[in-house]
């Protein structure tokens, strides 16, 4: 099974990272945060970063630069973001959010329930589907090497895959 991932939370205040970090301790997920666009950049390209809780309205970077940037990635292109803006969210930041792939935008101060519930989903279906594609890989590493080997049991020998027969 792969590493677990952490969720990353953007803010350029620090109050509001202290705010999203407390509403998300309950869940037990490690996290990860960072105060600026170029720091969120960072800690995403170093790897297994599972879910962006990223703020939209960031000095330098902003939080739709870093989505831009994520999602032109072959290693980041499917990570959940969550845009947060503390202002009405216009219908271009939306548009431009949505077209980008962003899961959702919220307003803050976001209720911790919401917020939990939120993670929660998308968080753990990436995880999911992160292990399916190991698990994908995995076979078909197997099915190259002329083997397979039975997922469910471990104690198992590999086994050789017959070639197909072709009646002539």
């Amino acid at each position: 099974m792969p590493t677990k991932s952490v969720i990353l939370v953007v803010d350029d205040h620090k109050d509001t990272l202290f705010a999203l970090e407390s509403a998300l301790a309950p869940l037990g997920y490690p996290l990860l945060s960072a105060s600026s666009g170029d720091d969120a950049l960072r800690v995403i390209l170093r790897g297994e970063v599972g879910l962006i809780l990223l703020d939209v309205r960031m000095p330098g970077v902003s939080g739709l630069d870093v989505v831009r940037y994520v999602r032109h990635l072959d290693q980041t292109r499917s990570i959940p973001i969550v845009l947060l803006t503390g202002f009405d969210v216009s219908r271009e930041i939306a548009a431009a959010a949505f077209l980008l792939g962003v899961a959702d935008v919220a307003l803050k101060p976001i209720d911790p329930l919401t917020l939990r519930t939120k993670v929660r989903y998308l968080f753990d279906t990436y995880e999911q589907l992160k292990s399916m594609r190991h698990e994908i890989d995995d076979l078909r590493a197997q099915l190259k090497a002329g083997t397979t080997e039975p997922t469910n049991d471990s104690h198992s020998t590999p086994r050789r895959v017959p070639s197909p027969q072709v009646e002539s």
